[in-house]
């Protein structure tokens, strides 16, 4: 059987819908899911429901676990928190680095993520674009080739997303791969090589409107 790994950008966010919530919230750089995102997580756990995954990865920010749970529930797996695939830690979208919840805050609210593993990667404050590649290729490459050599799913944002897709494709990936929200990135191993069999699917999204990439606000 060949190896796949999967990458899934988050669901809808709630600042995406309410805009004035980041003027207010504690955790202004982190914000949840939105309800519509909460939906779209569940369509995508039921795209996954029955593809052979192993291991779920996902970045710490609270709306990427929170779609990495939605598809662990239904596939009854734990989920591994893993840095490498966090958000573009951008000093013109971010004043400061980001604060997010800790792994205990985190593994309170989500009892699927797993305390005992290590990540792999640090995202450290401020990056640049082709760092923020760089640093989720590598963490792609990694888990995937020396690590974990099942079909594993990868969550992360728009930015890592990318990066994680070129990591194993390379530089096709930048024209190929359109990381809308929730959507599917399916790479396979054949032999040696990683061929790009979805480039960002989102159709197992259905009654809902798809929102763009707002362009001036981190993703």
């Amino acid at each position: 059987m060949n190896q796949i790994v999967w990458i899934a950008r988050h669901a809808n966010r709630l600042d995406f819908v309410y805009p004035d919530w980041f003027l207010t919230a504690e955790k202004r750089y982190d914000p949840p899911l939105s309800d519509d995102g909460v939906v779209q997580t569940q369509q995508l756990a039921k795209r996954l429901q029955a593809e052979k995954i192993s291991h779920i990865f996902t970045s710490p920010f609270l709306r990427t676990v929170q779609t990495a749970n939605a598809v662990a529930e239904v596939l009854d797996l734990p989920i591994k928190l893993e840095t490498g695939l966090s958000e573009w830690l951008n000093s013109d979208w971010m004043t400061e680095a980001p604060e997010t919840l800790s792994i205990s805050e985190l593994a309170a609210l989500f009892p699927r993520i797993d305390p005992s593993y290590t990540p792999r990667f640090a995202a450290e404050y401020p990056e640049t674009e082709v760092q923020v590649q760089q640093r989720s290729g590598e963490t792609a490459r990694y888990l995937a080739t020396e690590c974990y050599p099942q079909s594993i799913l990868l969550v992360g944002h728009s930015t890592s997303v990318m990066g994680a897709a070129m990591g194993l494709v390379g530089e096709i990936a930048k024209t190929e791969v359109k990381a809308a929200l929730c959507s599917l990135v399916k790479v396979v191993r054949q032999e040696q090589q990683w061929l790009l069999e979805l480039k960002g699917d989102i159709s197992h999204l259905t009654g809902m409107d798809i929102l763009p990439n707002p362009g001036s606000i981190m993703v």
